[in-house]
């Protein structure tokens, strides 16, 4: 734990990897393997009930299947209980009841059958690997004081056309996610963490190099904000709640830090996530409209100074959006009907941060445009920011948050410009043991994060909490004037961060 202001900052508890426990899985998993087990037995014995565990087996994966939803992951479990149930079926016709089937065998073939039910066995334990490798995902929930809500929204700028898409008189159409403080009602069900997941999935697990199929799960995962909750009101007569726009990566999307949005409306903030149009994985649209990655926006495979400078007009699309939310939230704020977002929004106190190329565009947006009050960049990638902000800087404060495996040569020496042409505060921060990925939800996908590169060696559990403390306590300094010691290089609270002076 952490304190500053006399308050405890974030702590997620998490479990694994964060894993959402589905009973019902672990009870078809714990039969089915006890059905095996009882092959073990050389001799008849015990209660008469034991006899009929596949019976239980069968019926309590018919009944997963009907509360909780099928899985690929679970098919092999499923099997097996099937088998049982009709092995132990057949033998009772016979009149052997489960002798043959739990293995009342003469000495001479016990060795053999003890075998048959090691095999068995294993074969068991294996079929339970696919579940417990890829569980349905959860997020961890907010700390409080607030509970949150959620909405998707899709915009039209009509101002900017479409860059990426086939057809040139396009106007720039971009999703939104917002999180913010709510007071759900009664009957309020909780968010998905990924909207679509029947076109969502497949393209997330192609970008993972995963069979289309291997994703499915996820239409069962779950956040913590409650789906279109209405808005609550700022506590005991407080100013309106400051905003935070939240950038993502190249082949990302909206809701991909969902850990971290939720922490923070949790604590005060309305968080609004972009998804940006033809360079997020896949944009859903509520017209049916669907635009994927449209990987020609890098030149992939030309020059570095072509590719350069395809990329820094990528950004400048990415901070025209961060822009055009800022005036679409400033009309809700004069009067939001359908959401009840009116009078609840401090634009005067707006922070931007991102995550990889939209931690890039971040600092661009944040380099033009006064109404940014404070930047944060989770893994910056600082190539597409053009040289005029490089010579420039930022004037805001500016925290860069950096893994230890994702820094490149190239993006050290941009940030050595930045850092040396930028007025504000600013502060460089590596987190020791972290991958490019443990700033996104991503990690919460298998326990095999580290093993497919989704995730460094330190755990998951304290990764989270490490950035959410940051993130909540540098956005609580800058925009609610609490000055945070965790921000403090000479009073470290993680060993695994380390600070680096400002060159």
């Amino acid at each position: 734990m952490v304190q500053y202001n006399g308050r405890t900052l974030a702590s997620n508890a998490l479990g694994s990897e964060g894993t959402a426990i589905r009973p019902l899985e672990i009870l078809t998993a714990a039969l089915t393997l006890l059905c095996l087990l009882r092959l073990l037995a050389t001799a008849r014995s015990g209660p008469l009930w034991l006899d009929f565990l596949p019976v239980a087996a069968l019926a309590v994966a018919l009944l997963q299947l009907v509360v909780e939803g099928y899985r690929w992951q679970m098919l092999p479990l499923e099997v097996l209980a099937l088998t049982a149930f009709v092995a132990a079926a057949w033998s009772l016709l016979r009149r052997q009841q489960a002798a043959a089937f739990f293995g009342a065998a003469p000495a001479r073939r016990r060795i053999s059958v003890i075998a048959r039910a090691a095999a068995a066995v294993l074969l068991s334990l294996l079929a339970v690997l696919p579940p417990a490798l890829f569980p349905v995902p959860t997020v961890p929930a907010p700390t409080d004081p607030y509970s949150v809500g959620t909405f998707d929204m899709a915009l039209t700028d009509t101002s900017r056309r479409e860059i990426y898409s086939a057809q040139p008189d396009d106007q720039r159409r971009i999703m939104i996610q917002v999180w913010c403080p709510a007071a759900p009602l009664p009957g309020d069900a909780l968010a998905p963490w990924l909207s679509h997941t029947d076109i969502v999935a497949p393209a997330i697990a192609g970008y993972l190099h995963l069979p289309s199929f291997f994703l499915d799960h996820l239409k069962y995962a779950r956040s913590q904000s409650y789906l279109n909750a209405p808005p609550a009101a700022p506590n005991d007569g407080a100013p309106p709640f400051p905003v935070l726009l939240f950038s993502h990566g190249w082949n990302g999307f909206r809701s991909q830090n969902t850990y971290q949005v939720q922490e923070l409306a949790s604590h005060g903030y309305v968080v609004v996530a972009l998804e940006h149009t033809y360079g997020a994985r896949v944009t859903v649209f509520p017209d049916g409209q669907i635009a994927y990655n449209n990987p020609q926006a890098l030149a992939p495979g030309q020059p570095e100074n072509i590719a350069d400078r395809a990329a820094q007009k990528l950004v400048d699309q990415w901070a025209g959006d961060l822009g055009f939310v800022l005036d679409t939230l400033a009309a809700l704020n004069m009067n939001d009907l359908t959401r009840g977002l009116t009078g609840r929004l401090d634009l005067n106190r707006v922070g931007v941060f991102g995550h990889s190329t939209g931690g890039g565009a971040a600092i661009r947006f944040c380099s033009q445009d006064a109404r940014c009050k404070a930047g944060l960049g989770e893994d910056a990638w600082l190539t597409p920011v053009a040289q005029d902000t490089l010579d420039r800087g930022v004037p805001q404060p500016f925290l860069l948050m950096f893994s230890q495996k994702f820094p490149t040569a190239k993006n050290w020496r941009l940030f050595a410009q930045l850092y040396g042409h930028s007025a504000g505060p600013d502060d460089l921060m590596t987190i020791q043991g972290t991958a490019h990925y443990d700033f996104t939800d991503l990690p919460m996908l298998t326990p095999l994060a580290a093993q497919l590169g989704l995730k460094g060696p330190l755990s998951g559990p304290r990764v989270l909490r490490i950035i959410d403390d940051y993130l909540l306590a540098f956005f609580d300094q800058y925009l609610k004037g609490q000055p945070a010691t965790v921000l403090r290089p000479q009073l470290l609270a993680y060993p695994e961060v380390q600070f680096s002076p400002r060159s």
